[in-house]
């Protein structure tokens, strides 16, 4: 009898393990199949808004979402690399060309997803100056910019090529986010301040701006924002490539979900905000998808 119960006690652990085993393979695969995408951006307020509207979109089908923050010139070659699935802050047809060029075979162009976007240089509509080529000594002879990883910089750094007038300008490099802090402390001051500006962004509802012409069209004219997605993700991911395929919206949507993070709601909750507010757009880039 006492052989028996060992024996039956032998058998009901030999099933646990079993079972255990089982249940851990069977959330190991589970793990394994779930859906992942990585979204790489740069920290542009226009890109940091409209990467994470398309995040939550691809989060509530039941994607696990990767937002990457990447210098410029990175961004670009982790996605030809594969590093990256995809990315919606391409400026074309000027801004990015360089590197669309140059990756041209190894990445995906999924069209524009705004239309009515615009680089220069900007100033606040109480300077005496319109244009570039009138610039004397504004600002101390200095224009701010952002990241020097972004063409629009390469651009300014290389414009007394173009305009004479501009030659012995200092163009100083940081971020957007202290170039936008420059501009508000300018702008109290009532100072003089000349930056590297684009639109759709939330400075031009918070501050009376203009920007400089540009008879040379150093800048171009209008431009959009392009969507680009790794070679391969419409095989290995088509809800998701299918999303970013039909991500479109319009210059005042962004703008309202930048507006939201300036005024201190995070990115997450303002992008959550506008999903909540359009539900129509959103029904409309995920038509193909099923959560």
């Amino acid at each position: 009898m006492r052989y028996l119960k060992l024996w039956k006690i032998g058998l009901a652990i030999a099933c646990l393990l079993v079972l255990t085993a089982c249940s851990s393979a069977g959330a190991d695969s589970k793990s394994s199949n779930k859906k992942a995408i990585n979204l790489a951006y740069v920290e542009w307020d226009t890109e940091v808004a409209s990467t994470h509207v398309v995040g939550q979109v691809l989060e509530d089908l039941g994607y696990e979402v990767t937002l990457t923050p990447l210098d410029n010139g990175i961004m670009w070659e982790a996605l030809a690399n594969g590093e990256v699935d995809g990315m919606v802050s391409a400026w074309l047809p000027q801004t990015h060309a360089p590197q669309v060029e140059k990756y041209k075979n190894k990445i995906d162009n999924l069209g524009e997803n705004l239309t009515g976007a615009k680089i220069g240089l900007v100033v606040p509509s109480y300077m005496d100056v319109d244009s570039i080529e009138d610039l004397t000594n504004q600002a101390n002879q200095t224009i701010t910019g952002i990241e020097p990883g972004a063409n629009m910089m390469a651009t300014t750094e290389n414009a007394y090529k173009e305009y004479k007038n501009l030659e012995g300008w200092n163009v100083l490099t940081s971020s957007a986010g202290a170039m936008t802090a420059a501009l508000s402390q300018a702008i109290s001051n009532n100072e003089e301040i000349i930056i590297t500006g684009w639109s759709p962004h939330w400075i031009f509802n918070a501050y009376d701006l203009k920007y400089l012409d540009d008879p040379k069209g150093l800048y171009g004219t209008e431009e959009y924002i392009g969507t680009f997605a790794r070679n391969g993700l419409k095989e290995d991911s088509p809800e998701a490539y299918n999303v970013l395929d039909r991500f479109h919206w319009t210059p005042e949507d962004i703008e309202s979900v930048m507006f939201d993070i300036m005024e201190g709601m995070s990115a997450t909750e303002a992008a959550k905000k506008w999903i909540d507010n359009n539900q129509d757009k959103v029904a409309d880039w995920t038509q193909d998808a099923q959560s």
